[in-house]
């Protein structure tokens, strides 16, 4: 299998095909990083889904992905996919129906229409993570939208660049999920998961990319407003259209992006009505149980 390169913006995402990922040489996952390297935001087409044991292989030859859960959510029944390397962002439950609308896994899920970077809640980043389309609204339903943050640093102005050195950002789920409308977490919530600390700037592939995300709640060190007025601020001028792709989804595709790189949101769509069904690995820097707190 050869790959192919189709640019699908001026600046970030690209369409690679040619390729099955259920059956890629280490020459051809190569290429594939290289690729991501250059674009951040990789489209692979399959015909079919990828099964669950091959989207977690897969995703294994990029980076560590975690066999356990990243967050506790109370209240929540069991697993509808059962690998925990998996994180469903459909809007099904443990039974494959739709979520009832007072279900707090709902609300939580909502808040991922906020522009945000996968795991930055964790000390441990994330880094590739891979989206595979099982089931879709009749129309598609709604895109995926991603930011370029490498774009962004570089347009912004030297004075900026110049304040933003050496800053870090405090980053928190329960802060994005009460921010996007979700319910107060509990006392085992909060406890199951505390705040991470992360640089606004860092390299990525010999480029500066800002690290920003709904979690981030303060700038380390600031007052609360004046942190929160800065994290404003970037996140404005890191998400003008110019910096943006939305990607339009179809089942058996899978999307993966850089979340060094970049930023994304879901668009809303009617969840309590539609299916949805989505399903997310995500690697990381370093499998969690390996670095010492």
């Amino acid at each position: 299998m050869a790959l192919t390169v189709r640019p699908l913006h001026p600046l970030l995402a690209a369409e690679l095909g040619g390729i099955d990922l259920r059956d890629l040489s280490d020459a051809g996952v190569a290429e594939l990083v290289s690729a991501m390297d250059k674009y951040a935001v990789g489209v692979v087409p399959h015909d079919v889904p990828l099964s669950n044991e091959e989207h977690i292989a897969f995703s294994c030859r990029l980076g560590p992905v975690e066999a356990r859960p990243v967050l506790t959510i109370a209240a929540s029944g069991e697993n509808r996919i059962p690998h925990f390397e998996i994180i469903d962002q459909s809007n099904l439950d443990e039974t494959g129906g739709i979520y009832a609308e007072d279900d707090r896994r709902l609300a939580f899920k909502r808040a991922n229409r906020l522009w945000h970077t996968d795991i930055s809640f964790h000390p441990i980043r994330a880094t590739y993570s891979l989206l595979s389309a099982h089931e879709l609204p009749a129309d598609g339903g709604p895109p995926t939208e991603f930011a370029d943050m490498r774009a962004a640093y570089d347009a912004l102005p030297d004075t900026m660049k110049t304040r933003l050195e050496g800053l870090e950002a405090d980053h928190s789920y329960w802060y994005s999920r009460v921010v996007g409308g979700g319910p107060p977490p509990t006392e085992e919530e909060l406890k199951s998961r505390p705040p991470a600390r992360h640089k606004l700037v860092h390299e990525r592939a010999g480029r500066n990319s800002l690290y920003l995300a709904s979690h981030a709640s303060g700038i380390v060190g600031w007052p609360e407003d004046e942190g929160r007025a800065l994290l404003d601020e970037l996140l404005a001028f890191a998400t003008q259209p110019k910096f943006v792709y939305a990607h339009y989804w179809r089942v058996g595709e899978v999307v993966i992006w850089d979340n060094l790189a970049t930023m994304h949101r879901a668009r809303p769509f009617d969840d309590r009505n539609q299916v949805r069904d989505v399903r997310r690995t995500t690697c990381r820097e370093a499998m969690p149980e390996a670095v010492s707190a």
